[in-house]
């Protein structure tokens, strides 16, 4: 028994299947405009084959040797897609981790980005960045609706192992919210909203019971 404690007693833990997920991280990038802080949204070239044009924020897949401090894969990303240093970006914290419903763990940070008049977006996957003020979003709740969320066996798999309750064809696992905000004529939706509803909830939890 006290191997057990040695070996568990202390142990912090990890995801288990960290190495089936496609693991990613985010940077909410806030900038500073006339003193008013503002978010910072990208927008997908066209060209891209996956999500053209539609808005997100600075970030991508997490490398091997970035699994253990995701928030410099969000760094690298946001100096890539946005044409600036790492100097120019000031971590302030982590938001909530998030599942997506296709199952990527996302890894989202909000950081400062200083001087972003100095912003020359990637054109290989960046068609053009705008600015939102925080306070749209604090006076602006979003639209809501939903996804269902199902799961369906693959080709062989051993029914004859299970009980018999198990069923192919799809098996629905629930629905999860999707969100929507607008802002003059664009649409901020999909894995993008949640965080951004995410940030929102924290800040103006904070902000108005200071």
């Amino acid at each position: 028994m006290e191997e057990f404690r040695r070996i568990l007693g202390n142990r912090l833990p990890e995801f288990q299947n960290m190495v089936e997920c496609l693991v990613s991280a985010v940077l909410l990038p806030i900038a500073k405009v006339n003193g008013e802080p503002h978010v910072l949204f990208e927008v997908r070239a066209e060209h891209l084959k996956r999500q053209p044009g539609e808005i997100c924020f600075p970030g991508g897949m997490v490398e091997q040797s970035e699994l253990d401090n995701p928030k410099e894969a969000a760094i690298r990303e946001a100096t890539e897609e946005l044409g600036i240093v790492r100097e120019q970006i000031e971590l302030i914290g982590p938001l909530d981790y998030c599942i997506s419903a296709s199952g990527i763990l996302i890894y989202p940070y909000v950081g400062l980005i200083a001087r972003p008049d100095q912003i020359v977006p990637n054109s290989g996957e960046v068609g053009e960045v705008f600015l939102v003020p925080v306070k749209y979003f604090l006076t602006n709740r979003p639209c809501q609706s939903s996804i269902e969320v199902a799961t369906r066996f693959a080709e062989g798999f051993p029914f004859h192992w299970i009980p018999q309750s198990y069923k192919k064809g799809w098996r629905s696992l629930g629905s999860t919210p999707v969100y929507f905000y607008k802002y003059e004529d664009r649409i901020i939706w999909g894995v993008t909203a949640i965080i951004l509803h995410n940030f929102i909830n924290i800040y103006g939890k904070l902000k108005y019971n200071q």
